[in-house]
């Protein structure tokens, strides 16, 4: 097990199937660092509380759309042209580790939360349906199952 959720996130996403996954799952608006976050807390036995949920969703929201999401739309908007571009693809390069390291910085910042609540409970914490039950109404069902299933080994 890992004990801190940059460790944790890494290890999972190298995983098999589960970066595709991911993916997947962000192209239809989730937000994968609370989904790792979620499997994380799930992991350590951390109790799903509503208010829990509202607070990892209050700070990652703002974060994702004023850093992490234009980060990555001016990542994706420069990939067909950087393919013709050499110094524009290792400006692209530069961007996609901006865009890393800002979910690094969700990711601890997700952590130093989550970390005053207690740990151990006994049962299943459904913390991956909790945190994409936001993204409700454009999520990926299946996706999200594979992911479940996917993690569950780590």
């Amino acid at each position: 097990m890992c004990a801190d959720l940059w460790s944790f996130a890494l290890s999972t996403y190298a995983r098999p199937g589960v970066e595709s996954t991911c993916l997947r799952l962000q192209e239809h608006g989730t937000d994968v660092c609370l989904l790792l976050c979620a499997a994380w807390l799930e992991q350590r036995g951390v109790a799903l509380e509503p208010g829990r949920v509202h607070a990892l969703q209050q700070l990652a929201r703002p974060w994702r759309a004023q850093v992490i999401e234009p980060l990555r739309q001016l990542r994706t908007q420069w990939r067909a042209l950087a393919q013709q571009d050499e110094s524009l693809a290792q400006l692209r390069e530069r961007v996609k580790s901006l865009e890393l390291d800002a979910e690094r910085q969700l990711l601890a910042r997700l952590e130093t939360l989550a970390l005053e609540w207690p740990t151990g409970v006994k049962g299943h914490q459904p913390w991956l349906e909790g945190l994409a039950a936001e993204d409700a109404a454009n999520l990926d069902h299946d996706a999200l199952q594979q992911l479940r299933v996917m993690v569950s080994g780590t």
